[in-house]
């Protein structure tokens, strides 16, 4: 249900109930560009008119994480943050009940003023209704705070969140136990009065199959003693041959609260995600406490998605629900009971071992099964219900060993995290399975850094979503937005996770308390128009990596593809078993889904998650042949004719699969090898290449989609990690992109931080390859559209392009082709008509270093009230530019500052003039003002602003506005939390630099 515009005129129903509640107006993203290179128009085509880039509409504009005290909050406020949120360019919220920084809970009165009480559902009521008038979308948590908990739920419930704990007691050979049950190890949790004995089994210790943590056991001595059990006790004689264990299993409540509660009164407890009674508990509360007639109402106008967070399960012992030994043995043909000692956990750790196989078999099997209820009864359950309302299910389905994969598909909007995510594979599982089921969005939990309040700069968030994009993501959750105040707070205002364990908190508390709230529509606007290219049309990706594992947020990548294909331009997504079972898991024209993403390959190696043993279900192994023989090219790395079952195999299972397995590796276009470094060679001899190539490896990413006649490539120079060194360097190189659509060739660059889009002057193509020059530095991202021409309403249409040149750039205007240099001299230009152009520069203004600069600052301090804000202002003037930090008057500053410098141009200053200004270092936001004309805004991990026709001879003024965070004030403020971070270097810091260039029209 998302509310998408129709780009052919028509009107989404969710629009027209949200006017029929209230009329509002809407402000433009865009912004006005350069005169010197005009910007084409964006009209003429069919599919993308109007202001699709440069206005893209809500729907796909960033959201925030909205942190709310609870129900302790004023409509009337709310209804302002609303507006705020709107006014600075962002697309919706999600509410979300979370207040780490309050400790003492007493504060927030959870009788009168808790999560689904009566102040929430107002303050709910009323965001609805300012985001209907303002054509923004709210979504909300299932529960407060996470995981999914519900009021009314006690911790003895079986619809609460269940474990199974075990108990043990070690008894020598031939010895005699008579006692009560082995207790459980670890004690339950608080408010937990019931339990239920499941089993009671002896085992004898195998050392052979022990490892460094884990008690080696045999499988064939275990045996099932819970008949004896009489009162509570047994009675047991250990045979005579080797060392034995007594084990027993308990199922109760695990008491798991919410993060942060308590949330309600009465307290909320975590429910079972893997039952139908758990996810029962959760829609039968919103039923009957939430959804009242005008709530209803409110959501089918502006309601988005239901959230909920990634699924962080706490127990000591092994996660569990009642009907899993018969959901286990109905999916195996196996009894379950006989394998729990090796599934018992003890801390996230493994216990007990059978032989190395089949315990890594049993392991599998189990958590299988664990997959597939939490898929049937928790996701698929609550999405079918969040439908029946208007609404998406939107969720991070990641936390335990279950298929993550398999649980995007089913999703409306699965999610990622950039806190938790390890790396871009972490995303690529997501994408997988979102793509192949046919879905549009995934969205990304955005901008958490552990322990950086009030410090957390915009350049920071953008290089870290850099390869998130590239990787999938097309939708940003920003991490996040607090509620203005709660009791006790202090300035600037209450802070879901600030303090936090009395220090600063992680994520960052974004709005008008921040100096660079200032400028946030420029990074909203940045923001939306990535995401508007990158949710339109279809994806195109170059090889599906099968997994037999669907495990994600775990780090753990695809070999070859990750370490060398990814630098060398290749994309990738994993899938998993389940995904093979969609409609779109078909074959046509050599493609595995070939309305997108269209892979051109499937990549099955070894299981990561089990020691890379190359393994096949007998199912998949079956799917995989049935895909190969309708001509999907395969490579498969391992020993694949050896396969074994990922699970513990039936009757003559194993050489079956190897018997499936040896019809695929017999067809011609499936090629096995067994060293990941052929893994490229055997693609290219298959035919398969990737849609963006470049002769040396670098640090280029990239995303691709198709709409209709236009390909959309999305190229950013980042990561795979945030922890990978070398740190990533400038790209500078020809990058050759394919077009798979059914439109031309002609390249354009849109740019999304103006919405400029223009024709590219220089490349060249051949067939179906189209080569440009790619110039990013670290973090940066461009967007190039390959299509015929007239898009976009390009007028150039007509005229040649430039193939060849030496000079700096070339680029077509609204006057046609143009060459602009920083030298003087001679250039050549060759033309794709076959023409030759010469262009002869004579002088071209030396470069200027602005010396002295005047400095505004407006100085952000504790005001009489939490949530006000004083200002200082203070004047100074600098001969050379410095971090606030090293300027003494400015040494604990925070706020806004306006530079201004005055240049002067000489009588060799022509109308054919420009410049480039070069900022430098710049901390944090900035916006450009020359001669009293505001500048569009420009790329903030490229401070270089193109001041185009803005300068004239004589005296120019410029001035540079730069927004810093909050922390440096805060580190004075408040130096009982934030006095152990070190002041940071904020402000313009240069060196600043005003380049000349000459740009000529080439004849």
């Amino acid at each position: 249900m998302q509310n998408h515009i129709s780009r052919r005129g028509g009107i989404s129903r969710r629009t027209v109930l949200a006017a029929s509640l209230a009329a509002g107006t809407v402000t433009a993203l865009g912004a006005t560009g350069s005169p010197f290179a005009t910007a084409l128009p964006l009209t003429g085509s069919q599919n993308l008119t109007g202001n699709w880039f440069t206005t893209p509409p809500h729907s796909v504009r960033p959201k925030f994480r909205w942190w709310w005290p609870d129900g302790l909050v004023d409509p009337a406020e709310v209804a302002r943050e609303i507006d705020q949120i709107a006014d600075a360019g962002f697309g919706g919220a999600e509410i979300a009940a979370v207040h780490h920084s309050i400790k003492d809970k007493t504060v927030l009165d959870t009788a009168h003023h808790g999560w689904a009480g009566t102040p929430w559902r107002e303050g709910v009521q009323a965001a609805l209704r300012q985001a209907a008038r303002r054509g923004l979308t709210i979504d909300l948590t299932l529960g407060p705070s996470w995981p999914v908990a519900v009021p009314g739920v006690t911790p003895d419930d079986t619809a609460a969140a269940q474990e199974l704990a075990y108990g043990r007691v070690s008894v020598a050979a031939g010895a005699r136990y008579q006692g009560p049950v082995p207790e459980p190890v670890h004690e339950a949790g608080s408010g937990v009065t019931r339990r239920t004995l499941l089993a009671v089994q002896a085992a004898r210790v195998e050392p052979a199959n022990g490892t460094r943590k884990e008690t080696g056991l045999d499988l064939d001595s275990v045996h099932d003693l819970t008949a004896t059990v009489r009162d509570g006790a047994l009675t047991w004689t250990a045979p005579a041959e080797g060392d034995w264990v007594l084990l027993s299993y308990w199922q109760r409540g695990t008491a798991q609260q919410p993060e942060s509660g308590p949330h309600s009164a009465p307290a909320a407890y975590v429910v079972d995600h893997f039952s139908p009674t758990g996810t029962s508990a959760v829609t039968d509360f919103w039923e009957r406490v939430v959804l009242t007639g005008t709530m209803r109402r409110l959501l089918k106008a502006a309601g988005g998605a239901f959230f909920e967070d990634s699924v962080e399960l706490e127990t000591d012992s092994l996660v569990w629900t009642t009907a899993l030994p018969d959901a286990f043995e109905r999916r195996t043909g196996r009894p379950l009971l006989p394998y729990l000692p090796a599934l018992v956990l003890d801390k996230s750790n493994q216990v007990f071992a059978f032989e190395a196989q089949l315990t890594r078999q049993i392991r599998h099997d189990f958590w299988e099964t664990v997959s597939h209820l939490f898929n049937t009864h928790h996701v698929t359950a609550l999405r079918d219900w969040a439908h029946s309302l208007g609404m998406s299910l939107r969720a991070q389905p990641y936390g335990l060993q279950t298929d993550a994969i398999a649980s995007a598909a089913i999703l409306d909007i699965s999610e990622g995290e950039s806190l938790g995510f390890k790396n871009l594979d972490d995303y690529r599982c997501l994408a997988g399975g979102r793509d192949l089921a046919g879905h549009r969005v995934l969205s990304c939990e955005a901008g958490a850094y552990n322990g950086s309040a009030y410090s957390t700069t915009w350049d920071r968030f953008l290089r870290t979503m850099g390869g998130a994009y590239a990787a999938g993501v097309n939708q940003t959750v920003v991490h996040g937005f607090s509620y203005a105040t709660a009791p006790g707070v202090s300035w600037p205002g209450f802070a879901a996770f600030s303090p936090y364990n009395g220090g600063p908190g992680y994520g960052e508390s974004w709005g008008p308390r921040q100096p660079t709230w200032q400028h946030v529509r420029d990074v909203a606007g940045y923001l939306g128009r990535v995401h508007q290219v990158l949710q339109t049309g279809t994806p195109r990706v170059d090889v599906a990596v099968f997994r037999q594992t669907g495990y994600t947020a775990t780090g753990i990548g695809a070999s070859w593809f990750t370490a060398t294909g990814v630098p060398l331009g290749w994309t990738h997504q994993f899938i998993s078993g389940p995904l093979l079972d969609l409609p779109g898991a078909r074959v046509s024209g050599g493609r595995l889904a070939p309305d997108g993403p269209a892979y051109q390959a499937l990549f099955v190696e070894g299981d990561f998650f089990y020691g890379s043993t190359p393994t096949l279900a007998l199912a998949d192994a079956r799917k995989l042949l049935k895909l190969a023989r309708a001509g999907l090219p395969m490579v498969l790395l391992g020993t694949f004719d050896q396969a074994l079952t990922p699970g513990v195999p039936g009757p003559d299972e194993t050489d079956r699969v190897r018997d499936v397995l040896a019809r695929l590796l017999a067809l011609p276009h499936v090629t096995a090898v067994t060293d990941k470094a052929a893994v490229g060679d055997a693609l290219t001899a298959l035919g398969v290449t990737p849609h963006v190539r470049h002769a040396t490896p670098s640090t280029l990413l990239n995303a691709h989609r198709v709409d209709g006649d236009t390909d959309f490539y999305y190229l950013c120079n980042g990561k795979h990690a945030e922890t990978v060194k070398p740190p990533v360097t400038t790209v500078d190189h020809d990058v050759t992109l394919r077009r798979t659509g059914r439109g031309g060739t002609v390249p354009y660059r849109l740019d999304p931080w103006t919405g400029e889009v223009t024709r590219v002057g220089r490349y060249t193509w051949d067939g179906d390859d189209v080569t440009v020059r790619v110039t990013l530095e670290p973090g940066q991202a461009m967007v190039v559209a390959l299509g015929r021409p007239g898009l976009f309403g390009d007028r150039n249409g007509g005229h040649p392009h430039a193939v060849a040149g030496d000079a700096d750039r070339v680029l077509f205007t609204d006057r046609g082709l143009a060459v602009r240099v920083e030298t003087a001299g001679t250039y050549t230009t060759r033309l794709s008509s076959g023409r030759t152009v010469t262009t002869n520069v004579r002088s071209v203004p030396e470069p200027v270093t602005p010396g002295r600069w005047h400095l505004d600052v407006e100085d952000w301090l504790p005001g009489a009230e939490p949530t006000g804000t004083g200002i200082v202002r203070r004047r100074l003037t600098l001969d050379a530019l410095l971090p606030w930090s090293q300027i003494p008057e400015l040494a604990d500053s925070a706020g806004l500052g306006r530079y201004r410098t005055t240049v002067a141009l000489g009588s060799d200053w022509t109308s054919s003039c420009g410049a480039y200004l070069e900022l430098g270092q710049v901390g944090d936001t900035f916006r450009v003002t020359v001669n009293g004309t505001r500048l569009a805004p420009a790329d903030r991990l490229h401070p270089v602003v193109d001041l185009g026709g803005h300068l004239r001879r004589g005296d120019n003024v410029i001035e540079v506005e730069v927004a810093t965070p909050l922390v440096n004030r805060l580190r004075a403020a408040q130096p009982a939390v934030f006095g152990a971070v070190a002041r940071q270097a904020y402000g313009l810091m240069g060196p600043v630099r005003l380049v000349p260039y000459v740009q000529r029209p080439l004849r």
